[in-house]
């Protein structure tokens, strides 16, 4: 759904108000504002028909105060300069508030996957890398899949950074196949950080689990995900969407299936799943179900100023980058909801990544036993954080993030100074 608004305005008033809360002055947070670095780079390609076609593409870096840029790439028609500073920045205080030694960064090519084909979209990949390939490496900026990349991109993202240097660097991407130096459980990261993150709120709101219904906006990984596991934790998983629309049942839905269905070929859509007691509904909808949970894991921007009066949810997990607008946060919490925002909630595909990393680097091993317990753990220590300095301040869930976010940022950079 696009938006008609500048997505990087939703970051800098978030990081105002925290900075005041904070005591900071413009001077603390002034260079927080700017990304450091932003490429644009054209990416000619030869299609299958012959044709050569110019694709635009991006990576920026917000901040490198606390350690190399990390950050997705993603494919998608709607990429523009703005979204991609956006979600750049939101990494910046994703890694920060689970405290892991990264800064922000993003990227994306501004194309449709589902109309190209496998060896177009390795064609955009294979270019695309070489063109940002300067600004890349595993003590630079760590690239991870996004919206419309996946595994198999992020392997050609490194075969091809690891022609250009002459020699194998699995490091340089994370969220790669586990034959090219992938980690365990990185697919699920994100999702299974989702399903930590829903069972600790409502552990701290008294609502049981069991039977607790959920609507989930989006099928990609994160979305899938995160129904799986919220579904296999007891939750009853009510509403699952895609990009053609979504399926409802009061009563639950079957998700093994709906997922089976999904995975079996690209181009299955919602729209075709039928299944006695469903419902098909748009994403608009989805939105306003009355349901316990609402996770939107789709795009930004989708719950706004004009649907937050009528969502119908208890708590909204933020599985995708920025699903909430600031207009609608200020409505969502004069109406009680409550909103475990992006840079916590959806921070298990980072954390994960920094695992694989760390693998890549040192040339070790771990177990997915070993994974999941780690990334719970980190999960679970950032949720606690949050939650204590948000009742201390009586502040939001979101604000409590950013102020522990923001404060490690400005710390850092503080004790690095400007150079020169």
């Amino acid at each position: 759904m696009k938006q008609s608004y500048n997505p990087y305005d939703n970051v800098l008033k978030v990081v105002q108000d925290a900075a005041a809360i904070l005591g900071y002055n413009d001077s603390d947070i002034e260079a927080i504002k700017y990304p450091e670095r932003e490429l644009k780079v054209s990416i000619p390609v030869r299609m299958d028909d012959g044709t050569t076609h110019v694709f635009q593409g991006y990576r920026i870096q917000h901040s490198t105060s606390r350690g190399p840029a990390k950050g997705g790439i993603r494919f998608h028609p709607d990429v523009n300069a703005d979204e991609v500073r956006a979600l750049a920045a939101w990494m910046t205080f994703k890694c920060a508030v689970v405290n892991i030694p990264y800064g922000g960064g993003k990227g994306g090519v501004v194309c449709d996957p589902s109309k190209l084909s496998e060896n177009e979209i390795r064609a955009i990949t294979r270019r695309y890398t070489a063109a940002i390939a300067p600004l890349i490496g595993p003590e630079q900026d760590i690239p991870a899949p996004d919206v419309g990349t996946n595994a198999a991109v992020m392997g050609w993202i490194m075969d091809t950074y690891s022609m250009l240097k002459g020699h194998c660097i699995h490091g340089v991407v994370t969220g790669k196949p586990l034959e090219l130096g992938g980690a365990l459980g990185r697919n699920e990261a994100t999702g299974r950080g989702v399903m930590f993150t829903t069972l600790n709120i409502l552990k701290k709101l008294g609502i049981p689990s069991e039977g607790t219904t959920v609507a989930v906006q989006g099928a990609g990984n994160v979305g899938s995900v995160s129904a799986k596991l919220l579904h296999e934790a007891g939750l009853k998983v009510v509403a699952i969407s895609d990009v053609s629309g979504g399926i409802y049942n009061p009563d639950g839905l079957d998700i093994p299936a709906i997922l089976s269905y999904l995975a079996a070929d690209r181009r299955n859509l919602l729209k075709d799943f039928n299944e006695d007691g469903t419902t098909h509904i748009s994403n608009e909808e989805l939105l306003e179900l009355p349901v316990t949970v609402l996770v939107p894991a789709a795009l930004e921007n989708q719950i706004n100023a004009g649907n937050a009066g009528k969502i119908q949810a208890k708590l909204i997990v933020e599985a995708a980058n920025g699903p909430t607008t600031s207009e609608a946060d200020e409505i969502l919490a004069k109406r009680g909801i409550e909103v475990v925002p992006d840079i916590l909630a959806n921070a298990g595909g980072v954390v994960v990544s920094y695992f694989e990393w760390v693998q890549n680097i040192q040339s070790v091993s771990w177990t997915e036993d070993e994974v999941n317990k780690k990334l719970k753990d980190i999960m679970d220590a950032a949720f606690e954080s949050v939650w204590d300095l948000t009742q201390e301040k009586h502040t939001t869930l979101r604000m409590g993030a950013y102020l522990i976010a923001l404060k490690r940022v400005v710390d850092a950079k503080s004790a690095r100074a400007i150079w020169p």
